[in-house]
């Protein structure tokens, strides 16, 4: 892959170029839908998975690591930074109820994470033992997490991100977005950048795509995208659906 055009060492929120509140609705939604996703096949890929095969145990669990950092930073972003600036921007007489829905999402994330520090364990013991039992452990973590996640997300989907969309300001967003950056190489940033992509609506594939660093588009569109379809083969033995 050429990734010498991919020069932030870091990967931010895409930045609208017209600020507009529903981005922020459409960057949570995608990455919710893409964490999804992997972690379910991820499940699915390992329960099948030879346990003593050392490379596709590797592929797996480092496809296990990348998601998990992902959504830890997703997290972490709504935790300190996104929920605060929403709770500032509702009107005094939803502060209550948006208050207690805020309290259930920083419990039930809690939870997730902990969850997903178990899958990163379990990936770290298949290593080391290439046992079926602690592929089995592995695949069965991965399950549980994606249950969890699929239960969190719609929870959050249905209760907090229609506040987004109504309250929270566009400069509020777009500061969030600067300032928020999760460490990946320039080759993850463009696997992550292609998983979040695949299963997009048009609108939002417009919007990631116009929301990134002119030099990210331009790694993604001579060698990216490319790139990005012989990692998921090799990782689900098929090309991406699109």
């Amino acid at each position: 892959m050429t990734t010498a055009a991919v020069r932030p060492r870091t990967a931010g929120i895409a930045l609208p170029r017209t600020a507009a509140v529903s981005r922020a609705v459409g960057y949570q939604r995608v990455l919710h839908q893409l964490v999804r996703r992997e972690l379910r096949l991820l499940s699915e890929l390992a329960t099948w998975a030879p346990p003593d095969e050392a490379g596709r145990t590797t592929t797996l669990t480092q496809h296990a690591d990348l998601i998990g950092r992902v959504l830890l930073h997703h997290h972490a972003v709504e935790r300190d930074a996104v929920w605060p600036a929403l709770f500032r921007a509702v009107p005094g007489e939803r502060a209550g109820e948006v208050g207690a829905a805020l309290d259930d999402w920083i419990e039930r994330c809690a939870r997730i994470d902990h969850m997903l520090r178990d899958v990163l364990t379990a990936a770290r013991q298949w290593g080391v033992s290439a046992t079926a039992r602690a592929r089995d452990t592995f695949a069965t973590a991965c399950r549980t997490l994606a249950d969890a996640v699929d239960r969190q997300t719609r929870a959050e989907e249905g209760m907090l991100l229609p506040l987004v969309d109504e309250y929270l300001q566009p400069e509020d967003w777009m500061a969030i977005a600067r300032s928020s950056h999760c460490r990946l190489t320039p080759r993850e940033q463009l696997l992550v950048l292609g998983l979040a992509l695949e299963d997009a609506c048009a609108a939002d594939r417009v919007r990631l795509l116009q929301g990134l660093p002119r030099a990210t588009r331009t790694a993604w569109r001579l060698s990216g995208g490319r790139h990005y379809r012989a990692a998921v083969v090799r990782l689900r033995g098929e090309p991406p659906a699109v």
